[in-house]
C-alpha cells in the first residue's frame, strides 16, 4: 500500500508539473565520440555510511577508485550480500557513472530509471532521473524529453547502494508507448 500510494503521489506530482511544460531538450555528444567501447565507466567510493545524494558526491572527493566497466543500466535487483555494478561491496557503495548512449530515434521520448538507493542521472546534459534517499528498486518520475537527432549522448550518473539489495535500470520509449528496459549493447565509453 505504500508502494501504491508513493506511486500515486508522484504521478499526481508529474502530471501537475508536466501540463504544459516542455520536454527537456537533450544535447548530443558534440562532436560524436568514434571508437566507442561497449559499456559505461565507473569510478567508486565505499564511505562508512552513505543516506543521500549529498553524501554520496562528498564521498567521492574524498576517497575514489576506478571499477571494472559496467555493462550498462540493466542491473537487476541483486541478492543480499552480492556485490553492487562492479564493486568490491554489496554495501554503502557510490559510483559515478560515465559514457554514451546511443539513442536511434529522433523525436519526443520518456524516461525513467528503476534505483536501489539513490540517482541523479544526467543524459544530453539535462536530470532525466533522480531520487535522494533510499528504498527498495522502485522508480523515479518518468521525465519527458526531446531527443534532436539520432546519435550518442553523453551520460552521468551519480548512483548509491547503502543496504540489502542494489538494483539500476534505465528505461525508455517514444512518447506515448510504455518505456522499455535499455539494452547494455546501447550504451558505450
Amino acid at each position: 500500500m505504500k508502494t501504491y500510494l508513493k506511486a500515486a503521489a508522484a504521478i499526481a506530482v508529474l502530471t501537475a508539473a508536466s501540463a504544459g511544460a516542455a520536454p527537456l531538450k537533450l544535447a548530443p555528444a558534440d562532436p560524436q565520440p568514434s571508437g566507442v567501447k561497449p559499456g559505461l565507466s565507473v569510478v567508486y567510493a565505499y564511505p562508512h555510511d552513505v543516506k543521500s545524494l549529498v553524501e554520496a558526491s562528498s564521498a567521492l572527493k574524498i576517497s575514489s577508485e576506478p571499477g571494472q566497466p559496467i555493462e550498462g543500466l540493466d542491473n537487476r535487483d541483486t541478492e543480499e550480500g552480492q556485490n553492487t555494478l562492479t564493486s568490491k561491496r554489496a554495501l554503502n557503495v557510490v559510483a559515478r557513472i560515465t559514457g554514451y548512449v546511443k539513442i536511434d530515434q529522433p523525436g519526443i521520448h520518456n524516461i525513467d530509471f528503476l534505483t536501489n538507493d539513490g540517482l541523479r542521472a544526467r543524459v544530453g546534459g539535462q536530470v532525466v532521473g533522480e531520487y535522494d534517499g533510499r528504498q527498495s528498486c522502485d522508480s523515479t518520475i518518468l521525465t519527458e524529453v526531446e531527443v534532436p537527432s539520432a546519435g550518442w549522448y553523453p551520460v552521468d550518473i551519480l548512483y548509491f547502494q547503502r543496504l540489502g539489495t542494489a538494483c539500476l535500470h534505465m528505461r525508455m520509449g517514444p512518447d506515448g508507448k510504455r518505456p522499455k528496459w535499455m539494452k547494455d549493447s546501447a550504451f558505450g565509453h
